[in-house]
């Protein structure tokens, strides 16, 4: 039909007509509400925005007291069932630097440990190390194990 007759049958239903591939000879159009078209497309695009893996951080410093540590690792644990990355990240400051080592020795047992308390199957994506002011590690969801 010609554009004319389409823009009419479109205004006698209340709807739009929309062309849907414009490069194809003849352009193809369709009478819908735009409105809602649009709103399903973002609905769609914001869907598949939400599946991607991100990757969370969990800050802490060499001497967080055990129960504010039990949170931020429960915090980590809740990051880690939904999926996502977790970035373990223990800041120095003054002379805690000059104990680096002891604190990425204490941050690979502190992943062990909280592999084992809360039962999740973790891969170790990055060990443990020393960068600068802060040691940092990086973790993630088993898949394998699934």
């Amino acid at each position: 039909m010609t554009p004319d007759e389409a823009r009419e049958k479109a205004e006698e239903f209340g709807l739009d007509l929309v062309e849907v591939a414009p490069k194809a000879r003849p352009p193809v159009c369709r009478i819908m509400d735009y409105g809602k078209y649009q709103y399903e497309q973002s609905k769609k695009k914001s869907a598949s925005r939400s599946n991607r893996v991100q990757l969370k951080t969990v800050q802490f410093r060499p001497n967080t007291d055990d129960h504010d540590l039990e949170v931020k690792l429960k915090r980590a644990k809740r990051f880690i069932s939904k999926g996502n990355q977790v970035k373990f990240v223990v800041r120095m400051r003054g002379r805690e630097r000059a104990y680096s080592d002891r604190w990425v020795e204490q941050l690979g047992e502190l992943i062990e440990e909280f592999q084992e308390e809360y039962d999740t199957d973790i891969k170790v994506v990055s060990r443990p190390r020393a960068e600068g002011w802060r040691i940092q590690a990086i973790v993630e969801p088993d898949s394998s194990s699934s």
